[in-house]
């Protein structure tokens, strides 16, 4: 079991001398330039501290982001999300924040290379489709991408770490609804009628699902890393370090799975025969360069298990149920023990360390991130991670913003709350009341069957920009069944045009930040489900809506009520009484009469 630390990882160090070190490399490799990416090569958001180059070199610590390093320039490009964190982590004498995507690395390298010149990459960290991406915006530019056989940074970094060899378990049959076998041989089944002979799994929460297990080589994410070959009759290699898999774990696998070490699987790939189904959207460049070297016939579609990771079983929904209802308890425990506490008697930390406590009670394997917990300015930095260095006293008539989530046996969880210590400040009340009525839009949201994530993301934002107000990252992300709390491929964002289909787990948060000052982000999870009969007969169209799963009550004290409609009151009234009934019989005294009056019908 693995919780939440408060050092920054990064933090500390002489990065100048790190990227000195970097660039004398780069001049023994013959190249004018290097992409340093926040990437293994399973594309995961979460990596191994054997993979963290981009924090190791930079001291950029977020989620997302990447390095382009030439001679004189180091950007360090991040979304809107990291804007504020990217600022107080970099030292900007020696890197260069960079807004992306709004400049694009390709722009960016023709105005740093002007005469042209080499551009270094690991093929090991970068999909084929963003080698093709940069190489289309280059084009004519005399920048040539060259894939290194040697990773320079690791060749830099005297102290790296080892690769994970966590513990791998057997993920419960009755919780993934369907056995691992009738998986695979589920998939071969798409394969043959694709006409592929195999296909290649890089993602490591892909593998997990398919083969019904869990792992440890990551926080946070109970995934095995590794990668795998599906052939089309369901038999499966698995190219993982065999300590992690005892006998009893090895015989439950079957003798249809086989297990060789990581490095035998470039030969695996040398000997395939074609076609072999590759992602290029998440498998790395150098997968598909191994089948290119054999002239393999390479047929490029999405990971096999992508779509039916995401359709949640029965089981699995159910599970994730219950482990919102273990959830939801521990939650209502910290929002009533903050509202009988002194806030001047706590920190982030302690906030921190006390919901954890909670939780673990609660049943929790693990967390499932590192928990944003972010008082009054802090709370604007999106993905702030609270540190010792960064630590901030609580204070009264001040919004605290608290992200947060466990990993249960039985599911995963992610909800954010945003509280009011006291008053709240009269500029939060308008933004807070539109972040609310917009997570109510999509919570309500009735829409028919061909509808993606992009055609939903606005009825989230739609207050907000009444107000001249916006923020900086989607409204909803997947999650994953006792899996990785960011879980692809859909989403509620302006990007997606993925059909959200029944029983994929999406987040819905919309948020706003006002640097300096506070963050607001309200969010439960929510699963897709056929719509109820409404009240007029549906025109011959199938009907989609969204189930609620978590139970958490949400602050009212922040709330203008009378900008709620009479419909977005009832749905907040109603939720209120469906947490109350859930979780008040397993309260004690105390806490469930904190609950009846943080519940209580607004009118």
């Amino acid at each position: 079991m693995s919780f939440q630390t408060f050092d920054d990882p990064a933090g500390g160090r002489d990065h100048a001398a790190r990227l000195q070190a970097l660039r004398a490399r780069m001049r023994a490799d013959a190249v004018e330039a290097l992409l340093v990416p926040r990437a293994d090569p399973h594309q995961g958001e979460y990596v191994a501290d054997a993979h963290a180059r981009l924090a190791w070199l930079t001291g950029f610590t977020g989620s997302a982001g990447f390095a382009i390093v030439t001679a004189d320039e180091a950007g360090v490009f991040v979304d809107g999300r990291y804007r504020v964190q990217v600022r107080s982590q970099l030292d900007t004498a020696w890197f260069t924040p960079v807004d992306w995507p709004e400049t694009r690395p390709a722009e960016w390298l023709r105005r740093a290379l002007p005469g042209g010149g080499r551009l270094g990459f690991d093929p090991w960290l970068h999909t084929r489709q963003e080698v093709e991406t940069l190489r289309s915006g280059l084009e004519d530019s005399g920048i040539a991408l060259v894939a290194l056989a040697q990773n320079p940074v690791d060749a830099v970094w005297p102290d790296r770490p080892a690769a994970p060899v966590g513990v791998a378990r057997a993920h419960d049959e009755a919780l993934a609804g369907e056995t691992a076998a009738d998986k695979r041989h589920r998939l071969a089944a798409s394969l043959r009628d694709a006409g592929q002979r195999a296909a290649v799994l890089t993602l490591p929460d892909s593998i997990s699902w398919l083969l019904n297990i869990r792992g440890s080589d990551l926080p946070r994410n109970p995934v095995v890393q590794g990668f795998a070959i599906l052939a089309d009759d369901g038999r499966l290699t698995l190219f993982a370090d065999a300590a992690k898999f005892d006998a009893a774990l090895r015989d439950r696998l079957g003798g249809e799975v086989s297990i060789l070490p990581p490095d035998a699987l470039a030969d695996a790939l040398r000997g395939l025969t074609g076609p072999v189904r590759v992602d290029p959207a998440t498998a790395p460049e150098a997968v598909f360069r191994l089948l290119e070297a054999r002239q393999t016939t390479i047929a490029r579609a999405p990971d096999p298990a992508i779509l039916p990771k995401a359709r949640k079983t029965s089981a699995e929904l159910a599970g994730m149920r219950a482990a919102h209802h273990r959830d939801g308890i521990a939650m209502v425990r910290l929002l009533a023990w903050l509202d009988e506490t002194d806030p001047d008697r706590l920190t982030e930390i302690d906030v921190v360390r006390r919901l954890e406590s909670l939780r673990r009670e609660a049943g929790i394997l693990d967390i499932s991130f590192d928990t944003i917990m972010g008082a009054g300015p802090n709370g604007a930095i999106v993905h702030y991670r609270v540190t010792h260095a960064s630590n901030r006293r609580l204070a009264r008539n001040q919004m605290l913003l608290i992200d947060s989530g466990g990993q249960y046996r039985c599911g995963t969880t992610d909800i954010t709350r945003t509280v009011c210590l006291g008053d709240p400040p009269a500029e939060a009340v308008a933004p807070y009341t539109a972040v609310l009525r917009g997570m109510i839009a999509i919570s309500r949201a009735r829409f028919p069957k061909g509808v993606a994530g992009s055609h939903l993301d606005a009825l989230a934002r739609q207050f907000l920009w009444h107000q001249g107000r916006d923020y900086d990252h989607g409204t909803g992300h997947g999650v994953g069944a006792a899996l990785c709390v960011h879980e692809g491929p859909m989403r509620i964002s302006r990007v997606s045009d993925l059909a959200l289909q029944p029983g994929m787990i999406l987040s819905n948060e919309p948020g706003y930040y006002r640097e300096g000052a506070f963050g607001i982000r309200i969010e439960n999870l929510v699963a897709v489900g056929p719509a109820k009969a409404g009240p007029e007969a549906d025109q011959g169209r199938q009907m989609l809506e969204f189930e609620t799963l978590t139970l958490c009550p949400i602050d009212t004290r922040p709330l203008d009520r009378g900008a709620l409609s009479r419909d977005e009151g009832e749905w907040l009234d109603a939720y209120h009484a469906r947490v109350r009934q859930a979780l008040a019989p397993h309260l004690d005294g105390d806490t469930g009469r904190w609950l009846e009056r943080a519940t209580a019908p607004l009118a």
